[in-house]
């Protein structure tokens, strides 16, 4: 049986933080609860409450709900009206498509004076001749009734024909009561012939039936498992085609048994058909000649689920036990490593300073090259400080200074464009005599 649990009510109040003590509004709807309880202990500030489409006998436990204004118990197995009388603040109740057929207990409703909106819709109540008119007599404060608003008139003339219409819901009460009675009883019926016959089955599949069906049942099981699969695939749909097509009233037991029936059927071929999980074999992160292979298996990426080693060859992250494997082409020194999450992108920075040697594959020298003796000259001398010096008497160097003539080096050089117009000026007054005692013309 499923039950209003603690960490349940906590799931659902993700929108308040997951605190329940301040909680105001929750919706339990399509959780299968089967008992309406704790809710008034843990909640005692709600004022909004969803529990349609549940498996709900019964309404209790929500009578210290004083701020409660909205109770949404439409789709459950209730019987009866009741315990609602502590809900002072109580303005809409929605029992749609329920059970109801006690229509008197409708009464204790007139204590929840700011009550406004109900709704009775698909219950079996409804059914009954005058049971519009008797809600509307009986709760003086509702404005709306099954969405219909009620008008003055109308609720005139129901208080008009109150005591008569009041006679009729009773003794229609007191044969749906009996109807019920009687329902109870198949419904009981029912579900003793159903257990007796699931041992039936229980006990042809343990080998009680005859002394020989034991050894039968071994040698069905070394036959293999896609024949023993097939085998409860078919009496599976036998006992399915036999439920389904069994008529049966709508009744609360019923609506039950159809809920546990298919809770069960789901739980069993969990069980018989979800196949073996194969074991994942692990990744293969160096072979056999101790050499390091590139891998990537992780596809998410969490921070607390992130474990980084950093090798002098290779770096290593698991991220949920997948490794992410990268072979480095230079030797890193793994104690000045370091590893860091990107608050902005996400990625994963990891910084790895190179070493100074760099890894060279091991490969056998070549006969036929050999290193050359000036090779092994420079060698030796790599650890001396040798000086150029230069004998005169050897060599014999030309004056630089006297290959080019005095005059062909005028003009020559940054200051070509000048010397060319001084020579020019002196190759046009050549007569031109320069008295000292004249002043100049400038």
């Amino acid at each position: 049986m499923v039950r209003i649990t603690e960490d349940l009510v906590r799931r659902r109040a993700e929108h308040n933080n997951c605190e329940i003590f301040s909680l105001e509004e929750i919706s339990l709807h399509q959780q299968e609860i089967e008992k309406l309880e704790y809710l008034d202990k843990w909640c005692r500030d709600l004022k909004i409450l969803y529990l349609q489409n549940n498996l709900i006998p019964k309404i209790e436990n929500v009578g210290k709900l004083k701020k409660l204004e909205y109770l949404n118990l439409a789709l459950n197995n209730i019987e009866k009206i009741e315990n609602l009388e502590g809900c002072e603040d109580l303005k809409k109740l929605d029992l749609t498509a329920n059970f109801i057929g006690e229509l008197s207990s409708i009464e204790t409703l007139k204590y929840n004076i700011h009550l406004k909106e109900l709704f009775l819709v698909g219950n079996p109540c409804t059914e009954f001749q005058g049971y519009r008119q008797f809600v509307v007599a009986t709760l003086h404060q509702l404005k709306y009734l099954d969405s219909k608003e009620i008008e003055r008139s109308e609720r005139i003339q129901a208080l008009q024909n109150y005591p008569e219409v009041k006679q009729k819901i009773k003794e229609q009460e007191q044969s749906y009561l009996l109807k019920r009675a009687k329902e109870k009883e198949e419904a009981q019926r029912r579900m003793h012939e159903r257990k007796d016959r699931k041992e039936k089955q229980v006990e042809a599949k343990l080998g009680f039936d005859s002394p020989g069906s034991l050894q039968d049942k071994e040698n069905h099981q070394s036959e293999g498992e896609t024949e023993k699969e097939t085998w409860r695939t078919v009496e599976d749909d036998e006992e399915d085609r036999r439920f389904w097509e069994e008529p049966t009233p709508y009744t609360p037991e019923s609506r039950l048994e159809t809920h546990r029936y298919i809770e069960e059927k789901r739980k069993a071929k969990d069980n018989i058909r979800e196949p073996k999980k194969r074991e994942k074999l692990l990744p293969t992160l160096v072979t056999a000649e101790e050499k390091v292979l590139n891998v990537n298996m992780p596809k998410h990426l969490d921070t607390s689920l992130l474990d980084v080693d950093v090798q002098t060859t290779y770096i290593r992250v698991l991220v949920k036990g997948k490794p992410f494997q990268l072979v480095l082409p230079e030797e890193v020194k793994p104690d000045s490593s370091s590893a860091k999450r990107s608050q902005t992108t996400g990625h994963l920075v990891v910084s790895m300073p190179k070493a100074k040697e760099i890894i060279l594959a091991k490969q056998k020298l070549s006969t036929s090259i050999k290193p050359s003796d000036t090779m092994q000259k420079n060698a030796r001398r790599s650890g001396q400080v040798e000086k150029l010096e230069v004998d005169p008497s050897k060599y014999s160097f030309p004056d630089v200074t006297k290959i080019i003539q005095e005059k062909e080096r005028i003009g020559q050089g940054p200051i070509r464009l000048q010397a060319e117009k001084i020579s020019e000026t002196k190759k046009n007054y050549i007569d031109f005599e320069d008295n000292e005692d004249v002043p100049p013309l400038i």
